[in-house]
């Protein structure tokens, strides 16, 4: 496709990013707010801006090679209950089955919780029935089916989710509800055994759903952007997927529409750590509302169940873990501590230093700690235009905030030792999400190089890697948009999965690869081909997703012989978990087929470096690296004190250039803050390697005296504990009440047995748990040494009934 453009776009809720290839090969960046009156499709309109052509003029479809999107518009949709309007068609006696779900309790400590709202508002009950192994219960009436769904169709209904027990295994009933809507007129019909074709009713149905409610949301956006786009054949349009994959427009789902947009951070993020040299990366997107962490080690991590705006959903997407600490994220002082987040100032009014009334923020913090810098900050879309940032402002709400703490408490900290407590409790708070996503799961983080992208990202990474453990950060030249430069790097991606639920031996090794996997594979090639891919150029990975009998945490192994298979699965399950249960039999819950072609054949380059002025000769150079010219010095609150540090143009960086911190490099979308003990240099590719290259200083000793910033901290660090009890808990469990109602409770208890962090579990335990630890300690007083543990269910010492068992392990700090 030489001498054509390509765009990769990005297409998020307040702002999309363009990547385009300009026919030499050269990348040109162009981001624009997602909803204007000025036009009705940010990605056709940065298109038409990019090729130099007026609003509403037609785009000249012979200049275009392809278009890959991602989008947040099913999203959008969901969150906002806007997508079809949809009925339920169901085995008769199950209708309300989507309704009761599982029997966990969200937000169980809140007083008053309101449900998240169905997608569908109909359902029709068919009598019909097929029992597990395929006996047929109670034959499918067709008249009855045919009679209710006439009906939904005069009522406006145009979508029709499809979903008969066992209908995964034993299609016919569905297949021909499906056929009977069809014919109806229903215009979208999802049925439960081509859309979410594995077991469990519940997270099948509601993936079917979800799918009947946002595809044509989708199709019409499909449609929109093609019609604009002039699209003629020869184009290709291409959508990112959740499972980090692209796919024909006319083949992309709702279901699979969920995380678009994401996901081309987490490709963005893998290869271009990997084109750096790094296989192991943990990805650090901080924007504005949220930070999104992710781990890559050699492939994609995929979660095949998952739950979106109050929304179960069994279809694959790329790992990601979104915690609530953003730029955004307000700063309160409440009981006696610091809490950074989760709520957020968002875009309007925002922090408080655009000037429009917003709350301080993180965003507040670093900049009256001169870690951004309002001259070299990209101005604030406002009502009244672009308008520079207003420090004036922040410097005074901290200033009145550290006269109250004082006030409150007679801690007597300044404004910027306040505003740093909030910053260390921000970095906390985004370092326990990423210890979900490695420490909780087996990883030793400290042997990855943290990969940063989004707007905020640098500003705190050297300090989220120092509370890791972690000495390398790596930065992208297009990290500020990174997800649309991964939708230019990923694949096209086709996936199968199915069910097998039965035990894993060598006679079932045997028959997967003619039996399952072959009819999978051959219908996930044939989708490729006919996307226009080389037969011979396709790629196809086989996996087996397996568990121990009685639980419900599959683990996803490369398919192979019986033994090579169980000694995958036992490596992954050790190391994610520290045991293995060998009296239990493995068995194969499903398989799943990936086929996978790398379209256009042009190399992708890296972005090409901008005209740089020649470094000062009299500048010394740090070891590893030739010297960089400062553009200017700047005040910056570092190590609990004021010092003046260079600022350097990422854009006057030239490859070989290393930079010490304290430092503050800063570019058109993003500030970077090289701390005290990094050393920042630009790489042949033009990525910033940060490295720390001293020690790092011991952590001060806490004392008896209590501080404000180091309780919040250690609230955190113990409620992350007391989480990764209760994931591992549930993870390993046979018990139904365990696995799926939750019905347990994990703490954290001091040496006389008084609580110090639990996770949000059942509160009747929690008010109970205390006295069987103190009984414990009292009767065992002088005698626990590591490893003891001990059972109890005594209702007269803590425990809550007969049934319910306590189990307290002691742990021993190390002798100081």
């Amino acid at each position: 496709m030489g001498g054509l453009w390509d765009f990769w776009v990005d297409r998020g809720g307040t702002f999309t990013d363009i990547v385009a290839r300009r026919p030499d090969g050269s990348l040109v960046a162009h981001k624009l707010l997602s909803v204007s009156p000025a036009y009705r499709d940010a990605a056709v309109a940065g298109v038409r801006e990019l090729l130099g052509l007026a609003p509403g003029e037609p785009v000249p479809a012979d200049r275009i090679g392809a278009v890959r999107l991602g989008t947040t518009v099913a999203t959008n949709a969901l969150l906002e209950r806007k997508g079809e309007r949809c009925v339920l068609v169901i085995t008769a006696g199950f209708g309300d089955a989507l309704r009761i779900g599982y029997q966990n309790r969200p937000r169980i400590f809140d007083r008053h919780i309101v449900l998240a709202g169905q997608l569908y508002e109909r359902v029709i009950e068919v009598p019909e029935r097929t029992g597990a192994r395929g006996e047929l219960i109670q034959p499918l009436d067709e008249a009855a089916a045919e009679r209710e769904l006439r009906a939904a169709y005069a009522d406006g209904f145009r979508a029709a989710a499809v979903v008969c027990v066992h209908g995964y295994r034993y299609p016919e009933h569905e297949s021909r509800l499906g056929e009977i809507a069809r014919e109806i007129g229903f215009t979208q019909v999802s049925e439960s055994y081509a859309t979410s074709p594995l077991m469990r009713l519940v997270s099948r149905g509601d993936t079917t759903v979800v799918d009947a409610y946002l595809s044509p949301v989708l199709r019409r956006y499909v449609d929109e952007v093609a019609a604009e786009l002039s699209r003629p054949p020869g184009v290709r349009l291409l959508f990112m997927q959740s499972n980090g994959g692209l796919t024909d427009a006319a083949s992309f789902r709702g279901k699979d529409s969920i995380l678009s947009g994401p996901a081309g951070g987490i490709v963005g993020m893998a290869r271009t750590a990997a084109a750096a040299g790094f296989d192991r990366v943990i990805g650090f997107d901080m924007g504005g509302t949220s930070t999104d962490v992710s781990h890559y080690a050699g492939e994609f991590e995929r979660q095949y169940e998952t739950e979106v705006a109050g929304v179960r959903m069994r279809a694959p997407m790329l790992s990601i873990h979104t915690v609530a600490a953003g730029g955004g994220s307000i700063l309160h002082f409440d009981g006696g501590r610091y809490q950074a987040g989760p709520d957020s100032a968002g875009a309007d009014p925002g922090p408080a230093c655009y000037g429009r009334g917003g709350p301080l923020t993180v965003t507040d913090a670093n900049v009256l700690l001169g870690r951004i810098q309002p001259g070299h900050f990209p101005t604030v879309f406002g009502a009244g235009g672009d308008e520079p940032l207003d420090p004036a402002v922040t410097s005074r709400l901290f200033g009145e905030l550290a006269a109250a703490i004082t006030a409150e408490t007679g801690d007597e900290r300044g404004p910027e030792q306040v505003a740093a407590g909030f910053l260390e409790i921000a970095t906390a708070n985004m370092a326990n999400a990423i210890k979900k996503i490695s420490v909780q799961r087996g990883y030793d983080v400290t042997r990855y190089v943290l990969s940063t992208f989004g707007g905020a990202g640098g500003q705190h990474a050297c300090a989220v890697a120092d509370a890791l453990g972690m000495t390398s950060v790596l930065i992208h030249p297009l990290a500020g948009v990174l997800a649309a430069y991964g939708i230019g790097l990923a694949d096209v991606l086709a996936m199968r999965e199915q069910a097998v639920e039965a035990r894993l031996d060598d006679g079932l090794a045997g028959r997967l690869p003619d039996s399952v996997l072959g009819p999978l594979e051959e219908s996930a090639r044939a989708e490729l081909t006919a996307q226009g891919a080389d037969p011979a150029t396709v790629r196809v990975t086989r996996r087996a997703h397996l568990r121990y009998d009685g639980t419900d945490t599959p683990l996803a192994v490369p398919c192979g012989p019986a033994g090579e298979m169980t000694a995958a699965f036992e490596q992954a399950y050790r190391r994610q978990f520290s045991f293995l249960m060998r009296d239990k039999p493995i068995v194969v819950e499903a398989v799943s087929v990936e086929a996978a072609s790398t379209p256009v054949p042009v190399p992708v380059p890296a972005p090409p470096a901008s005209p740089a002025a020649p470094a000062s000769p009299a500048a010394p150079a740090p070891a590893g690296g030739h010297p960089a010219e400062a553009a200017e010095h700047v005040r910056m609150f570092t190590v609990g004190q004021w010092a003046r540090v260079p600022l350097y143009l990422r854009t006057a960086l030239r490859a070989g250039q290393a930079v010490d911190g304290p430092a503050v490099i800063a570019e058109e979308l993003a500030t970077t803050v090289v701390e005290p003990g990094w050393r920042a240099a630009v790489t042949d590719r033009l990525d910033l390697l940060l490295t720390r290259v001293a020690p790092r200083p011991g952590a001060a000793r806490a004392g008896t005296e209590a501080d404000p910033v180091l309780l919040e901290v250690f609230s955190n660090l113990f409620m992350s504990v007391a989480e990764q009890m209760g994931v591992r808990l549930q993870s390993t469990a046979h018990s139904v009440n365990i696995k799926e109602r939750l019905d347990f409770s994990c703490a954290i208890f001091d040496a006389d047995g008084g609580l110090i962090a639990n996770a949000p579990h059942i509160p009747v335990h929690l008010g109970s748990m205390g006295e069987s630890i103190k009984m414990v300690i009292s009767r065992n007083k002088g005698r626990m040494k590591p490893g003891d543990v001990y059972v109890l269910n005594d209702p007269y010492h803590g425990g809550t009934h007969l049934p319910d068992v306590t189990v307290v392990t002691p742990v021993f700090a190390p002798p100081s």
